[in-house]
């Protein structure tokens, strides 16, 4: 009898996983939604009766789950961070990228995958034993947030696929998104039910993705296309397998286990490149999805290991964005705000109008300079546009809507906000509030320390923190760490779970790690990967404090600049008097330990070709270890170039000018192995 049941439940899973295909990957069902939710219901009463049957993998997995308190943090696998990609604004760009890739690979022919790149949000989903286990956000692109439960609701994402020879552990990466229609429709659905309305797809579909009830999440018809696969060993560590050596092959692989790809292209020009472009950029409006460009990669992944990445971004991809669209609109005011470093920047109040399906009300006009070389006046009527789809401008006045009624705008010379004397540096373009207490900055400061890639506090944002200044609760950043349920149970609109949820979220901040930290402390010019290098070079905060100048400006990507900001930073008393509140709380101050053998400091290697006794990660790692720097470009700055099997063009150029190369054996003796 058990055996029956067992047999009919695989059998009921094999059947829906049949139909999810046909109905998410090759939009051809075979059944009504009627039929399909029949026989969901089927497998979940079935699981029901016999709970020791039910696996993670299951279809009846997709339809959510209890709440969770808070999404944990995971790691990426280390040796393939989530690169972010650079970016070509122009045909010109992209003429510079090619003639990069060309130089690089010398003779070696070499073809272009070409795609749409969708504007959605970036996942990691993990794979072992041709099982879903894991799922994550991409975050920093070091870490990011798991949210497995929510990406099991995705139809278009498998829960199990077939187990290909060598693939017993891979890495898929994509873009969630929301299509127009289902964006319509939740946003017509929240509007009836009284709800605010999101701004935008991606906005939508990141917020369903955060949710911390993953059953709200299932019933938001999010999708996903595939871009990435990475298949690993062990350990972890990339390997290539024969069924996919490269893009396009990779991609035909994914789309036969069930994943949604694209529609991706091999192209040898930058002429064929430049049509597929254009093709896109006419078409983008009726695909029912929203794309903000092109991805150009090379196809080759031996080729793309030859080429490596920068600490940003891969070498041999680039993403070709589509010129923001532009519309008419009239600016009603301009106001200024007041950053976290006390930046006064003025902002155009405008007649609402939609910019690529979005209703925009404000653009940024940036600084006092900016206006006057555009000679923005209040009653203009401009042009604006969403540069990258993303950040409302002003790009120019329509000089000849003029009728002599605009006013012209002046700085204030007091903060608008706690009435300070307004100051700008001589040779800087930002104007900014004098006022040490300024309200306006504390607010922005306390936004900014609880960003994701700051302490990443959870149900502390604007509105809590307008609730938590208003009631005088909080007058620095260190204060959150010592607020009790009770105070917070006191603010308009704060239940007591809601009020436990805040004291958790603050406590488990306590222990981030020392670069967001250093991030979080909003120490000007240091954004989050200079707070990553400092918190590297140093053992804890008390080093980066005591640091001179001279110090950190020996630190490699720490300039003049940032080495005095910090310095000025922590000789203020109010910075100190922080700092100390924060560690008599508990905050982590600690960094990972320190290398004390750096042998190697301000070496610069190039690895070219395969090494029998590690990988190139490995490899990378240990110079890095002992204070070396891994470029990916042979340049006449390059100390060393280790050379393995197969070695590719980089050894040709080490020759040509005369950089030495170390074979295998001379690099282990060099880094003690």
């Amino acid at each position: 009898m058990a055996e029956d049941i067992k047999l009919k439940i695989n059998r009921l899973r094999e059947e829906i996983r049949r139909h999810e295909r046909l109905y998410y990957i090759e939009d051809n069902p075979e059944i009504s939604d009627t039929e399909f939710d029949a026989l969901m219901r089927e497998l979940i009463e079935l699981e029901t009766s016999h709970p020791d049957l039910l696996t993670k993998d299951s279809p009846s997995q997709r339809v959510g789950g209890a709440p969770v308190s808070q999404l944990a943090t995971v790691r990426h696998n280390p040796n393939v961070p989530m690169l972010s990609l650079d970016n070509a604004n122009s045909f010109a760009q992209l003429e510079e990228f090619h003639n990069r890739i060309v130089k690089n690979l010398g003779d070696e022919s070499f073809e272009y995958a070409i795609e749409p790149k969708i504007d959605g949000l970036g996942v990691s989903l993990t794979y072992e034993d041709g099982v879903f286990i894991r799922g994550a956000t991409r975050g920093d692109g070091v870490s990011g947030e798991d949210i497995t439960a929510n990406l099991k609701t995705i139809g278009s994402i498998p829960l199990h696929v077939k187990i290909v020879e060598g693939m017993e552990r891979f890495e898929v990466r994509g873009e969630v998104y929301l299509s127009r229609e289902a964006f319509d429709r939740i946003n017509a659905d929240r509007e009836a039910e009284g709800k605010s309305i999101f701004a935008n797809p991606r906005n939508a579909a990141a917020g369903s993705l955060r949710l911390l009830d993953s059953r709200i999440t299932a019933s938001r018809p999010l999708d996903m296309f595939v871009y990435k696969l990475i298949v690993t060993d062990e350990n972890g560590r990339p390997k290539l397998i024969p069924q996919a050596d490269s893009h396009f092959a990779a991609m035909k692989l994914l789309a036969s286990l069930g994943f949604r790809t694209q529609d991706v292209r091999l192209l040898t020009s930058l002429d064929e490149v430049a049509k597929v472009i254009a093709e896109y950029e006419e078409k983008r409006n009726s695909l029912g999805y929203d794309i903000d460009g092109m991805v150009i990669k090379i196809n080759s992944f031996r080729q793309r290991e030859e080429l490596g990445s920068t600490t940003k971004y891969p070498r041999w991809a680039i993403a070709y964005k589509f010129p923001a669209q532009q519309v008419t609109t009239i600016i009603l005011d301009i106001t200024t705000q007041v950053g976290r470093t006390g930046a006064i920047t003025p902002v155009a109040d405008l007649k609402p109008v939609q910019v690529g399906g979005v209703t925009v009300s404000r653009a940024t006009l940036h600084n006092e300079d900016e206006i006057k070389r555009k000679d923005i006046r209040i009653g203009d009527t401009v042009f604006i546009e969403r540069a990258g789809d993303v950040i409302p401008k002003v790009v120019k006045v329509v000089e000849a809507k003029r009728t002599g009624s605009e006013k012209v705008f002046e700085m204030p010379t007091k903060c608008p906000e706690c009435g300070a004397d307004v100051f700008r540096p001589e040779g800087e373009v930002v104007a900014r509030c004098t006022g040490s207490a300024c309200p306006a900055q504390l607010k922005e400061k306390l936004r900014h320390f609880t960003t994701r890639n700051a302490m990443d506090i959870d149900y502390v944002g604007p509105a809590i923190i307008d609730q938590l200044l208003d009631a005088k609760l909080i007058h620095d950043a260190a204060d959150l760490y010592y607020l009790t349920r009770e105070q917070l149970e006191g603010l308009p609109r704060m239940a007591e779970k809601s009020a436990d949820n805040v004291v958790r979220a603050i406590a488990a901040s306590k222990d981030r790690s020392l670069n967001r930290l250093i991030f979080a402390l909003g120490i000007r010019y240091v954004g989050a990967r200079i707070a990553t290098v400092l918190s590297q070079s140093f053992a804890d905060l008390d080093g980066l404090m005591a640091a001179l100048q001279e110090d950190l400006e020996k630190i490699h990507e720490i300039g003049p600049r940032v080495a005095a900001s910090v310095v000025i930073f922590f000789s203020q008393k109010d910075n100190r008097d922080l700092v100390e509140k924060l560690r008599e709380a508990g905050v982590n101050f600690k960094g990972e330990d320190a290398p004390t053998d750096r042998t190697l400091a301000g070496k610069q290697f190039v690895l070219t070709g395969a090494l029998s006794s590690m990988t190139r990660s490995e490899a990378k790692m240990k110079i890095e270890s002992l204070g070396g720097r891994v470029t990916s470009l042979v340049t006449k700055k390059t100390g060393y170039v280790v050379s393995g099997k197969d070695p590719g063009s980089k050894a040709k150029k080490a020759r040509e000018l005369g950089i030495e190369i170390l074979d295998e054996d001379e690099f282990l003796r060099m880094v003690g192995e």
